[in-house]
Formats: structure tokens, C-alpha cells, sequence
């Protein structure tokens, strides 16, 4: 396969240019930095490509994906952009997208990423469906299910296209902008300053009462691959849910995080009911039957392999970048 990944140097985006890569596809990894970045690993099979995809005209979006087999779009707006700019990136650029798309000659397959978000509350101890009405909650929720309707629309005028709604990622090169990415990081700065005999840092939030069906981003990333080899028609114009095994407390992935590191640090958290609520959605899982059905696919990694894996890749960057360079 010639695949194209789009957003291909962001969290999810580099793990799914390896899955595809290790799979024996061609990548072409998309993105504004693409050849700033670490080399590739494999080596020869995947080709970074700078690409400003928010500031790109059409021509240059249609000449990339000419030769494509599979266009896998993991570019797009989260939490650290404006209503404004969540809304171009994810809504109207995949509305360029599928035009463009449905222009070429050679029409690809379109993987769309789209996010729990979309659905909104869901209630407690329930997983939502695929057929379950999305009312999001959240600017960033909205502007993902803009785009997901887009690539529908595109698959009922036949694109050959689908959208896999994926919960809340974690594992190696976790953000640090989100609650574990940030976690982490505390951890491995503080074990440093606990080494030196600098007691750790007590960590403090607002609530953790939330429950989010966490998945391994290499497993998402394996979802993408299995996407991309279903035979034609049979996840065409419909979305998927991937995600994880069952909805964690998030005070209970923080918990297996901080003991998983081994750094004796507090955590503590605000009276439920004292603290605010940052939206709607305080419980997120999903029914994840029919990516078993369609693709073949169930996530393989449990959470503790994902924190720890995250916590090992840590301090790896961490130690590289203490490392001192040396000449002769």
C-alpha cells in the first residue's frame, strides 16, 4: 500500500506512519515539520514530506495524494486551540480534504480519526454504540463531529471512506499538555530532584472523578492499520468505535501512574463537590464489538503496559537530552 498520513508527526500520527510502515506499507508522512523531526524508523519506508496542511492550497493536497492508495488523517485541533481554530482545522480543512479527495482520478481510501468526544454525555456504567445520537459538550467535540458528518456525506456520493472514533490515547509520547502527559512529566522531573534528596513535589487537582476509557495509541494506531486492509464496502461511510477495554477513574490511572514510577509523592484532589465541572461528559466508554466484527480488531495493551511504556519512554528523551555531546 502507498499511504499517506496526514498530521503524520503528532501523537498518534508517528506511531500510526510505524504501524504502517512495519506492516510493509509506503508512508508518506505529512506534516508542517516532517523532515525537522528525528529520522523515520523503518528506514526507506516511510518519507516525511513538510506540508503546512492548515496554510496548504488544494493543488498542492491533490498532488500529494495522487498516488495514494490510503489517506489516514490524524491532523487536526484539540484542546490547546480557539473555538475558532478547532473549528477550521477540523471541520471546514477535512470539508477540503474530501473535495479534493473526490477530484483525484484515482479516488484512495479516506481514514478519518474522529473522538469519544463527539458523543457527549454518556451515562454512567453505559457504552455507547455507533448508532448512539452524538450531542458534544465541548467546542473541540463539535468541531470533530462537523468533520466526521463531512466524510459521511462524502461516502453516500461515493468516497470510499470511514471514521474510527477514538477514546482518550495514552502510552510513549504522551502530550505533555494532557492530565497523564503532564503527570508523567512531574514524576520523572521529581524522581530527578528526589535523587539529589529534594523531596517530591505533592501533586494537587481539581477532581479525578471522571471515568475515560483510556487506549494505547499503538493500538489505535493498529486500528488505522486494520482500516486500511478491510476489503472495500465493508466500513465504508460508517464510523467505528475504538477504544480500550473499560472506563478507568482517572485518579486511578493517576494512582498506577505515580506507582509505576516509584516516587513517593502525594496526590490529592478537591471534595467532589467543591470542585468545577470542566463538562457534561464525566464518563466516557465505548462499545468497541463492532471494530471486532468489521476489522478484526481488539486492543491488545492493558493500561499499566500503557503508563509504564510511556514512563520508559520518559526518561529515555529525558536522558538523551542530559547527555553531553563529545568530540574525537
Amino acid at each position: 500500500m502507498n499511504v499517506v498520513v496526514l498530521g503524520g508527526t503528532g501523537f498518534l500520527g508517528r506511531h500510526v506512519c510505524r504501524t504502517l510502515a512495519d506492516a510493509g506499507a509506503q508512508v508518506l508522512q505529512v506534516s508542517r515539520t516532517a523532515r525537522s523531526g528525528p529520522a523515520p524508523a523503518p528506514a526507506g519506508r516511510i518519507t516525511p514530506v513538510d506540508h503546512d496542511l492548515a496554510g496548504g492550497g488544494r493543488p498542492e493536497l491533490a498532488r500529494l495524494l495522487a498516488d495514494a492508495d490510503i489517506v489516514i488523517n490524524t491532523y487536526g485541533m484539540a484542546w490547546s486551540g480557539t473555538p475558532e481554530q478547532m473549528s477550521e482545522a477540523n471541520s471546514r480543512w477535512v470539508g477540503d480534504l474530501v473535495d479534493v479527495m473526490t477530484e483525484l482520478p484515482r479516488r484512495p481510501r479516506l481514514v478519518q480519526i474522529g473522538t469519544v468526544h463527539e458523543y457527549g454525555a454518556i451515562p454512567v456504567g453505559t457504552a455507547a454504540t455507533e448508532d448512539r445520537t452524538a450531542r458534544p459538550v465541548t467546542a473541540y467535540g463539535r468541531s470533530k463531529l462537523l468533520g466526521t458528518r463531512r466524510v459521511l456525506r462524502a461516502a453516500a456520493d461515493g468516497l470510499d471512506a470511514t471514521v474510527l472514533r477514538i477514546t482518550n490515547a495514552c502510552g510513549p509520547g504522551t502530550p505533555r499538555a494532557s492530565l497523564l502527559g503532564s503527570v508523567a512529566h512531574h514524576l520523572v522531573d521529581a524522581a530527578e530532584r528526589h535523587a539529589d534528596g529534594e523531596p517530591p513535589e505533592a501533586l494537587r487537582f481539581p477532581s479525578l472523578r471522571a471515568g475515560r476509557n483510556f487506549i494505547d495509541v499503538r493500538d489505535a494506531a493498529e486500528a488505522a492499520l486494520a482500516a486500511s486492509r478491510a476489503p472495500r464496502g465493508v466500513v465504508t461511510g460508517r464510523v467505528v468505535n475504538i477504544g480500550g477495554g473499560r472506563a478507568a477513574p482517572v485518579r486511578e490511572a493517576v494512582a498506577r501512574l505515580v506507582a509505576l514510577s516509584g516516587v513517593p509523592i502525594a496526590v490529592t484532589e478537591d471534595e467532589p463537590d467543591a470542585a468545577p465541572v470542566a463538562s457534561k461528559a464525566e464518563w466516557q466508554q465505548v462499545d468497541i464489538s463492532l471494530a471486532e466484527r468489521l476489522l478484526g480488531w481488539r486492543p491488545r495493551r492493558d493500561l499499566d503496559t500503557s503508563l509504564h511504556d510511556q514512563l520508559t519512554d520518559l526518561r529515555r528523551d529525558a536522558g538523551q537530552r542530559e547527555r553531553p555531546d563529545r568530540c574525537g
